[in-house]
Order: structure tokens, then sequence, then C-alpha cells
């Protein structure tokens, strides 16, 4: 049996693909706290302005024009040679599912920015469908005919799939990240700063099974006491490295 190994990935990965973190030092919301509005969900659904705000907002992220570094293509090839059965991530950019992780193993804590959905009636959209027309329709809401109201359209309120806080994560996806860790022969975390929850409960999740954590990151998080190993080096250098040796069957 090859060894299994549980990741949780967070902003660290990304910030060498472009994509500035929230929380670091540079983070986005460090520097601007006034900028965690874009992501509340009551500001959302009360507030037109706040909505287009947000969709702008957004729509300006360098997540549309980014791609996987090479951090995120060592865990695609992770999962290619069978060792892979979980990448649990807490970023929304969807660049595990561009590098070429499968919907088998990859749970997007957070949701992801990629699809939307109507609020009212659950009608599902592709996000850059969405973006390409921001400038026409600057709050978006929902056109599909209801046939119980003459094919009026919904009209409900779009938003993306990101989990805005205020708002639960996707049904399950605690629960099968649990499952998972707890069942791995090893559980990295590479780039994240484990202060979100209940994301960063996954570590004394697996902890508890007995399973040995690695944790790559730049800074110190609050369970580096439970890891079996600490890496502070940068992500782009360490994790292929890690990732070539464990296939080689030395890591």
């Amino acid at each position: 049996m090859s060894t299994t190994i549980a990741v949780l990935t967070g902003a660290g990965i990304s910030t060498s693909a472009g994509i500035p973190d929230f929380r670091g030092p540079d983070g986005v919301w460090t520097k601007h706290p006034d900028q965690m509005n874009v992501y509340d969900l009551d500001l959302f659904m009360s507030d037109r302005k706040q909505r287009e705000y947000s969709w702008r907002w957004q729509k300006e992220s360098p997540v549309w024009k980014a791609q996987p570094g090479v951090a995120h293509k060592a865990l695609a090839r992770l999962e290619q040679a069978g060792m892979l059965n979980l990448l649990a991530t807490q970023n929304f950019d969807a660049l595990h599912e561009k590098a070429g992780n499968s919907e088998d193993v990859i749970v997007n804590l957070h949701g992801t920015i990629g699809s939307s959905h109507c609020m009212k009636c659950g009608q599902a959209y592709r996000t850059a469908d969405i973006m390409a027309k921001l400038d026409q329709e600057p709050d978006p809401h929902c056109h599909k005919p209801m046939p119980y109201q003459g094919n009026m359209p919904c009209n409900g309120i779009i938003k993306t799939d990101v989990v805005y806080f205020g708002q639960a994560l996707p049904e399950g996806a605690m629960e099968k990240s649990m499952r998972l860790a707890s069942q791995a022969d090893q559980f990295w975390v590479i780039g994240s700063t484990l202060e979100v929850y209940p994301a960063a409960s996954l570590v004394p999740v697996a902890a508890q099974a007995g399973v040995p954590i690695t944790i790559m990151n730049m800074g110190s998080t609050q369970y580096d006491s439970l890891a079996t190993r600490l890496i502070h080096e940068p992500i782009e250098e360490a994790l292929p490295k890690l990732v070539d040796k464990t296939i080689a069957g030395q890591g």
C-alpha cells in the first residue's frame, strides 16, 4: 500500500502565483481592514452599493489572471502518484483545479470564486460570464424564467460561491476533511496561518488520530508544537522537493 497524504492549503501557496494573502503581514485585510466588508453576507444581501462594490472588487482580483505555480503542480503530481487522499483548501482561487487536481480529492472549505448562484432559486452561474457583463449589470440578478410566475425572471440576488462572513461552510466539507485527515498516513499543512476556524481544527484532529503532521509556512503557527516536522522555507521551493522525495519513498 502506498502512503496516503492529506493536505490543507492556505493563502501562502498562492502568493507565489501572484495572489496576495489576506491575513499575513502584507495581507489585503491587514492593510485595509475595511475591505473585509466585501465578503460580509448581511451587507451584501441588504445594500445594493455594497453588492456593486463587492462585485467590482472581486472582478479586479488577480485571481482571474493567476496561473497555478510550481507548488500547485507538485500537489497534482502527488495525486497522479496515487498518494493524495485529501486536498482541503482555504483558498477560493480555483488554482488547484487549474493545476490538475481532481474534484475527488479537493474540498473547497471556503467555497470557490469560479462559480456563483442565485440566493433565491439556487440557479448556478459561471462567475466569468457574470464578470463579462458587469458593466451592463453592476448588481447581478437572476434571469431564470419562473414557470409559476408566467415565466417572469426570478430576479434573486446572485453571489459568488465564496463563503462570506456570516455564512456556513459548504455542507459536509469539514466532516469529509476531518475523516480523511485522521485516516491518512501523513497530514501536511501548506501556507496556512492556522488562524481561521474551523479549517485550523484539522491539525488537532489529525494529531489526536496519531497522524504525523508537517507544517510548511514562513511564519510560526499556534499548532507548531503538534507538528513532527516544521519547514520554514519558500513554499515554491520546499513543496516540490518534499513531493518528489515522498513519491520516491523517502519523504
